[in-house]
Parts: C-alpha cells; sequence; structure tokens
C-alpha cells in the first residue's frame, strides 16, 4: 500500500540498541495506567505492530546468538522457540487475515467456512495451541528459522494490508472493527515477555534493552512516595466499580463491569522487597526462590546467566503465590483480593509495575462472562490459575493496564512475580 494514508510500512530493522521496543515510556512504577493500545487508532496499531515485531526480531537474533541448535528440553514452564514464534504469525493470521468476518469483533465466528486457508500448508496443525498439545510441539514438522520468519513477515504484511483496506472502506475505525488488530498486538507482546522468562529460566544471556523497561527514577520516583503509616495507603469504605467500561478493547475476562462493596483497608504502597522477604526465609528456613543465593560477598542474584549483587531494596521475584502467603503468615499480613488491588491502584502513591503480583482471587469468571471468539483465551482455565496484577519490567506498555487480569497456577516461580501485602 502506497500514499501518506496507508497503515502500511517498509521492513524494520531490528536492533537491540534502539529505543521504544516496548512501544511507549515506562509506566513509571505510578499508577493508575491504562494502556493506549486500547483505543489505538487504525494507523497507531499498525505503526504499534511493527515496533513490537521489530522486538520479536530482536529477541529471535538473540535467542539464536545465545542458543544457535535453538534446541530447548521439554518442560511445562517452555515452548520450543521455532514454535513460540510460529504460532505468533499464525495467530495474527487467524485473525486478522484468514478470518473473513474480523470486522465484527467480538460478534465474529471463532472458526468454520468464514476462514480462509493459511499462506503455510499444515499451519493449524503445527500452531494452533488450542489444538496442539503442548507434550507434542517438540516433535512436530516445523519449518526451520529461516522459514519461521518468512511466515511472520507474509503473515504481518497481509495483516497490515487488510487494516489499510478495511479503513479505506470506512470499517477501520471501530472498537469491533479493530477489536481482532489489538488482540494480535497484544498476544505478541505476551509472547515476547514469555520469551524473556524462558531465556531467564535457562541462562541465556538476552541484551538488556530487549527484556527490561527501567524503573522510575528522579522526579517521577519523587511523585511516589508513600502516604499513610508504615509504608502503606490507606483506601477507605467504598463501592468500586470492576471491569472494563466504555469505550475501547477489553479482554473477555474484564467484562462486564460490576459494582462491589469494599471495606477500608490498608495496602503496601509497593511490592515487598528483597529487605523485607529475605529476613523471613532466614528466620524460618523456607525454600529460596530460583536464582537467588547468599555467598560470601552477600546476597546474589542471577539474571540470564551472571551472577550479580542483589539490590535489596528491589521487589522480590520469582515467587510463587504459596511463598507469598506463607511471608504474609509470618508478617502478620495477607494478599489483597484483585478488588482490592485495582481500587488501590487509584490512589496516588501507588507503585507497580516491576513484578507481577499475586492476589489473594481464583482466576474465575465475573457476573455477565460472555467468552469472545477467542475462545481459549479464559475459560479453559477457571478456578485452577490464581489472578496476577500489575505487569514486569519485562512486560510491553501495550498491555500494562490497571485493569488487566493474568494468570498462572499458583506454583509457578519461573515468571517475574512478587506481592504486596494488607492490614488483617
Amino acid at each position: 500500500m502506497n500514499g501518506s494514508t496507508s497503515v502500511g510500512a517498509g521492513q524494520t530493522t531490528p536492533s537491540a540498541s534502539s529505543g521504544g521496543l516496548f512501544d511507549g515510556s515506562s509506566p513509571g512504577c505510578l499508577g493508575p495506567v491504562h494502556s493506549a493500545a486500547r483505543t489505538a487508532s487504525a494507523a497507531d496499531l499498525a505503526q504499534s505492530l511493527q515496533r513490537t515485531r521489530e522486538r520479536t526480531l530482536g529477541l529471535i537474533q538473540a535467542w539464536q546468538n545465545a542458543m544457535p541448535d535453538l534446541s530447548v528440553t521439554p518442560l511445562p514452564g517452555m515452548n520450543p522457540p521455532l514454535w513460540e514464534w510460529g504460532h505468533i504469525a499464525w495467530f495474527q493470521e487467524w485473525w486478522t487475515v484468514r478470518n473473513r468476518q474480523r470486522h465484527l469483533g467480538t460478534r465474529s465466528p471463532s472458526s468454520g467456512a468464514d476462514f480462509d486457508a493459511s499462506l503455510l500448508r499444515d499451519a493449524d496443525a503445527l500452531y494452533n495451541s488450542s489444538e496442539v498439545a503442548h507434550d507434542s510441539r517438540w516433535s512436530l514438522p516445523l519449518p526451520d528459522l529461516a522459514g519461521t520468519q518468512a511466515y511472520l513477515a507474509q503473515v504481518l504484511q497481509r495483516s497490515l494490508d487488510h487494516l489499510q483496506d478495511a479503513l479505506v472502506a470506512g470499517q477501520g475505525a471501530s472498537d469491533e472493527a479493530l477489536y481482532f488488530w489489538r488482540l494480535v498486538l497484544q498476544h505478541e507482546d505476551m509472547h515476547n515477555e514469555a520469551s524473556v522468562y524462558m531465556a531467564q529460566g535457562l541462562g541465556l544471556e538476552l541484551p538488556p534493552a530487549l527484556c527490561w523497561r527501567e524503573p522510575a527514577s528522579g522526579a517521577a520516583a519523587a511523585q511516589a512516595k508513600p502516604v499513610g503509616r508504615s509504608g502503606g495507603i490507606w483506601v477507605p469504605a467504598q463501592v468500586y466499580t470492576l471491569g472494563h467500561a466504555g469505550p475501547g478493547f477489553a479482554f473477555d475476562n474484564e467484562c462486564h463491569a460490576h459494582p462491589k462493596s469494599l471495606d477500608a483497608f490498608e495496602i503496601d504502597a509497593a511490592a515487598v522487597t528483597w529487605a523485607r522477604y529475605l529476613p523471613f526465609v532466614q528466620a524460618t528456613g523456607q525454600a529460596l526462590p530460583p536464582y537467588v543465593r547468599l555467598a560470601q560477598e552477600g546476597w546474589q542474584v542471577q539474571r540470564f546467566g551472571h551472577w550479580q549483587a542483589l539490590d535489596l531494596q528491589a521487589p522480590a521475584v520469582h515467587l510463587n503465590a504459596l511463598d507469598a502467603q506463607a511471608w504474609c503468615q509470618w508478617a502478620g499480613r495477607r494478599l489483597p483480593t484483585e478488588l482490592e488491588w485495582e481500587c488501590a491502584a487509584q490512589q496516588l502513591g501507588f507503585e507497580w509495575g516491576q513484578v507481577w503480583e499475586w492476589t489473594a482471587s481464583d482466576f474465575a469468571p465475573y457476573p455477565g462472562f460472555e467468552v469472545h471468539p477467542y475462545r481459549d483465551y479464559s475459560e479453559p482455565w477457571w478456578h485452577n490459575h490464581r489472578v496476577l496484577r500489575g505487569a514486569c519490567a519485562a512486560t510491553s506498555a501495550h498491555v500494562v493496564d490497571a485493569r488487566y487480569r493474568n494468570f498462572f497456577v499458583p506454583q509457578r516461580r519461573d515468571i517475574f512475580a512478587g506481592f504486596r501485602s494488607v492490614n488483617l
């Protein structure tokens, strides 16, 4: 597509040193934050899709540099890297290229005769995560790296072309018309974050610019001074509306908005730090989380295969929900519910965005839940996963939103997760 109105663009060149790979500045660890991607125009979405793809390609190159054979042992928290990247292309193609009813957004069918054939032979049998069992992904006849990159490039260009076509036809401005492009953008961002925590798990050395947003500093950090007593924020009793309301994109598990009564409570202004967590480990004999050790030089942390001094004022990370609950019991505190977390995130001084935060809430549907076309995003996972809120330093700014409900089984330690606590 040519001309000044085009939402497409030419080739991008990945660079670990280029700025903006997370397509937006750090949320600054200062809530509340709502993702601009959720209301982005077609033109802004096109730019964001290409910027996210720049990060994807940069991560592919970094993985290849660190692990030339791209061979990963089958593990529950891992996927074969070639499968991850092919799945990103497949998901984008399925919803924004092959789906002839994409303009219907949440009213679109999820499969069937309204979907065209893939650009890649047998793509559905290779990359459809709803059908391809996790353990089988290591034995699939996946395309090689060059073939995977070609598939990624072809799909992105077709997706941008369809976005431009919708705009020219007058269908590309509504929330429904843009729904799937907003979805695939955040889906790719989520898989990029997974590439980062998988690399951490394998001890691979990746360029920091591809992995991390830096925390707030200077004047921005000064605005985040905790208020209330003992570094906590006091939240008065109120009726809070939980869930998505208004225009823009929302995941199905965020719908629908509903009022909830809250008693007053005090919550930590920031996630629990190592300085608060490690005395519990020493006092109780609780197992240390992965990548942390006590050496002669003091506490150390392993980041992407390299040991370095542990910043005791940084949020404790690679903790699972059981670790968080055990600390709370020892400290005479408790985990917040997701309702408390989201309400508190609206308060001045609530600092977040460096680690995902476990809550006490079971992952369950909001009242009136209706499944969206990507049927396996939420519904299969109800009640055996725990809700996490916030974001981590590897999370794209497209995903960072105070309403976003992340969810994992409570035993997971490989993700970049910590917690904050509430008074009893």
